[in-house]
């Protein structure tokens, strides 16, 4: 069922759920917190839907439409680099990563065919089944039901509605996964 792709990096924590599940306002809790605890944290958010990251008439976008491969808008705040694949294979996750500067986790919502450690969250209100039956790469479930009696074996269940328990968690499989460790 999951395509074949090589191992990732230590420190890559896979986010993913069914849409309107919650991860992305789990994440920002989780980004919010580990970042106050000193810790260096990049995320990688796949979408499958087109990316208008800048207004249509501003001089980058004018570029980019022009024909260029990639532009960097860069101010003293931030910097972005848009990238346009004009017919090109979409970059694999490691490809991604290895754009982003070193962190100390990187937390990557989506790419659910990959075989790397992943964070379920699920609500059954959505409608949709859960995932991680059919992943073994799914390692814990956030979930604001309790477990199920056939929970596999080595499968965390976590208090969606109680996120400390998540970030502790999370916490803990750093340390576990730490090349340092």
């Amino acid at each position: 069922m999951y395509p074949e792709h090589p191992p990732l990096p230590g420190n890559v924590v896979g986010i993913v759920g069914t849409s309107g599940s919650g991860k992305t306002t789990l994440l920002e809790f989780l980004v919010a917190q580990l970042a106050a605890q000193g810790l260096r944290v990049n995320v990688i958010k796949h979408s499958h839907h087109d990316l208008e990251l800048e207004p249509p008439r501003k001089d980058s976008a004018r570029l980019r439409m022009a024909g260029a491969a990639e532009v960097m808008v860069a101010s003293p705040f931030r910097f972005a680099i848009i990238q346009e694949l004009r017919g090109a294979p979409e970059p694999t996750l490691d490809e991604q990563l290895a754009r982003l500067a070193p962190a100390d986790l990187t937390l990557v919502e989506g790419f659910k065919s990959y075989p790397f450690d992943k964070l379920e969250v699920y609500r059954p209100d959505t409608g949709r089944a859960p995932l991680y039956p059919a992943d073994p790469n799914i390692v814990a479930v956030a979930s604001d039901q309790p477990a199920p009696p056939e929970l596999r074996d080595g499968l965390a269940w976590l208090d969606l509605n109680h996120r400390p328990t998540v970030l502790a968690w999370l916490a803990q499989r750093i340390k576990i996964i730490s090349p340092a460790a």
